[in-house]
């Protein structure tokens, strides 16, 4: 039995873990480091040691500040990838148009099926600038036209039963403008004959309205071919009238 008096709780001994508070006399011999983790990461097959400040954050539970989104492979593409731009691709459009019969083994409908933006924009403000000679104004007026007329096109080409898309029809006028294109110089030289001068102009004019003619009418028009090739002969001597002036 237990003597008679007060009652004391049993007394508290601290844990490896705890925190005790000691009197200022006593603290005098008391002594000791804190040691911190060693902490390592591996990064790219190496491993770094964290720091303090680092290893502070982590334990609080601040870690994803520390966080280093990776690489996205999006955002590395090259300009020309990003801007859709296929200089390949456009090369051989390029050698359809200017090459079109089917004698020379080109995969013509590439240029129809396969329908870019920048190729056919390309061709267009060349055009534009061989144009420049003497009348700055035409540049808009070329570009207005090939938007337009590509336009009219495509309704007529719909209207008569043709399977076409606009961005397709935009594609195949620019393109066949490479042949007012090349017979521009030749215009230059012969100029004052004016009997060459006209011949070469309607050679070029026919050789343009065939590319684009060969692509855009199919034999779904059938009797109705001439409705639309009609057209697109008009158009080209516009443009080639747009250029000379006349």
């Amino acid at each position: 039995m237990q003597p008679p008096g007060p009652q004391h709780p049993p007394l508290y001994v601290p844990g490896n873990g705890d925190f005790t508070f000691v009197s200022s006399a006593d603290a005098e011999d008391l002594s000791g480091s804190i040691t911190t983790p060693d902490v390592k990461l591996n990064v790219g097959g190496e491993f770094i040691k964290e720091s303090t400040a680092t290893t502070f954050l982590r334990q609080r539970g601040y870690g994803w500040l520390l966080e280093v989104e990776d690489d996205d492979p999006e955002d590395n593409k090259p300009l020309l990838e990003e801007l859709d731009i296929d200089l390949k691709d456009i090369y051989y459009k390029i050698r359809c148009v200017l090459m079109p019969m089917p004698s020379l083994g080109f995969n013509r409908q590439v240029v129809r099926d396969n329908p870019d933006f920048w190729g056919p924009l390309a061709v267009v403000l060349f055009f534009s600038m061989i144009s420049l000679y003497g009348q700055f104004k035409v540049v808009s007026w070329i570009i207005t036209i090939w938007i337009f007329g590509s336009l009219t096109i495509f309704l007529l080409a719909r209207v008569l039963g043709g399977e076409v898309a606009y961005g397709q029809v935009l594609g195949v006028i620019g393109y066949s403008l490479l042949p007012l294109i090349v017979i521009a110089p030749v215009l230059l030289v012969v100029g004052s004959f004016e009997v060459v001068s006209t011949l070469i102009k309607l050679f070029g004019v026919f050789w343009a309205a065939y590319s684009a003619a060969s692509l855009l009418v199919g034999e779904e028009f059938k009797t109705k071919k001439p409705l639309l090739i009609y057209p697109i002969f008009l158009l080209y001597i516009y443009f080639l009238s747009l250029y000379t002036g006349v």
